[in-house]
């Protein structure tokens, strides 16, 4: 179902795109500017993960630095059927963990000192289950897409500030709706996909453990803690935590329609829903 909801998402955004650039400068300016921001992202996809360790502040560990992480991350990395991710540690106060890598091979999943000391074990597996199903479903690919598509209807809305419209036609009016309707749509669209791979994430991450409670109960500890404990990330890598890392300093409000992130509440109830079944497929 969530794969559904992300094929329907990237499509919705695929028409906006063409709407837009066929309004502003026809099917050529809309490819025009896919192209362009094609371009301006590959270099984000395929430094994705050095990027975004190197923001967070990660330091990436040996086996013989933390034999216990390494053995866990293992472990779960082989019941998911994904190579051996690099493993990352992050000084922060704050529980959270994150993974990364544009695809399984270039792997790497990072987690904090708060969430070594806040999880139980069990917890921290459930933890690793989400994030390399994140990896096995190679969610990175699908954000950089959206991405890339996003970016394009943002400077498409942009230049319609100036041109409005093409020939006779053109009216300043049409470039301020644009400039200030499409971006928002194409922003709620982008998050709403980020939203269903988390859910997805969930669900495979707790089947290849097979133990939904374990993430259900991470999930509570960890949103408790965000919103008490700061940890300041660039607003573009928040969406790859397993928390909104940014929970203790966004406010509320309208923020959680803005949220790369589903509500906790939700997710542990989807979780805990599966319970049973995996209970009695075992």
């Amino acid at each position: 179902m969530h794969n559904l909801k992300t094929a329907v998402l990237l499509a919705a955004l695929s028409g906006l795109l063409i709407a837009i650039g066929g309004a502003i400068g026809g099917a050529g300016g809309a490819l025009t500017f896919a192209l362009i921001a094609a371009t301006m992202n590959f270099g984000s996809y395929w430094f994705s993960a050095d990027i975004v360790l190197r923001t967070s502040g990660a330091h990436e560990l040996q086996r013989e630095q933390d034999p216990e992480l390494f053995a866990l991350v293992e472990g779960v990395a082989q019941r998911a059927g994904v190579p051996m991710p690099r493993v990352y540690a992050i000084d922060s106060p704050q529980p959270n963990a994150f993974a990364t890598g544009r695809s399984p091979r270039h792997a790497a999943v990072a987690v904090t000192s708060g969430i070594r000391r806040l999880l139980t074990e069990r917890e921290l597996v459930g933890v690793l289950g989400h994030e390399l199903a994140h990896v096995k479903n190679r969610d990175i690919l699908t954000s950089s897409i959206v991405a890339t598509i996003a970016s394009a209807i943002s400077m498409i809305a942009w230049m319609s500030m100036f041109f409005g419209g093409r020939g006779e036609n053109r009216n300043p009016l049409v470039g301020l709706v644009t400039v200030l309707v499409a971006p928002i749509a194409a922003t709620l669209i982008q998050l709403g996909i980020s939203r269903a791979r988390e859910y997805q994430a969930d669900r495979d991450g707790a089947r290849t453990v097979g133990d939904p409670e374990a993430l259900a109960s991470a999930l509570a500890k960890l949103e408790q803690s965000a919103q008490r404990i700061p940890m300041e990330v660039p607003q573009s890598t928040a969406h790859l935590f397993i928390v909104n890392p940014l929970a203790a300093l966004s406010g509320h409000g309208l923020a959680g329609l803005f949220s790369t992130h589903p509500p906790a509440a939700e997710r542990i109830e989807r979780l805990r829903a599966m319970c049973a079944t995996v209970s009695a497929r075992d």
